[in-house]
């Protein structure tokens, strides 16, 4: 699991060269599902402070990856935005991240990679009727038949 986790991740090597710590990538995913929303959607998405968010988005400011304007329906909220410079960047990651990820995969046994698509579309099937409130679900451990 922790492999996976680090493939998914970039093992580690994202960080060092990232413009971005994870809390602030946090953040570019938010803009990037809900564009132009205000300091308070974004503290309480994060489950953080507004100072905390405030500094988050100074920082991705900084780097050109967010702007701020003011609301039109109030001068003391602020919108935040997503700049082409923050979406080319989350482009780039996935891109990386996905490369990463059919390296793996193309090194696993055809036979697994089949058992590997059989165990993720049933987790994705368990997860989408989790979402829908479909389904209540024990909480097993990771132990494996």
């Amino acid at each position: 699991m922790t492999e996976l986790i680090e493939v998914l991740w970039g093992r580690g090597r994202e960080v060092a060269t990232s413009p971005v710590s994870p809390s602030q990538l946090k953040v570019l995913f938010i803009l990037e599902e809900e564009d132009g929303v205000n300091l308070r959607t974004v503290t309480d998405r994060l489950g953080s402070t507004p100072p905390s968010v405030s500094r988050l988005c100074d920082r991705l400011q900084a780097v050109g990856f967010v702007h701020r304007t003011p609301s039109p329906s109030s001068r003391r909220e602020l919108r935040i935005w997503l700049t082409e410079s923050g979406r080319s960047y989350l482009r780039d990651l996935r891109a990386r991240r996905e490369a990463e990820l059919h390296s793996v995969i193309a090194r696993m046994p055809p036979r697994k990679r089949a058992m590997l698509l059989e165990g993720l579309t049933a987790f994705q099937e368990a997860a989408g009727r989790m979402d829908s409130g479909t389904e209540q679900v024990d909480r097993p451990g990771f132990r494996t038949a």
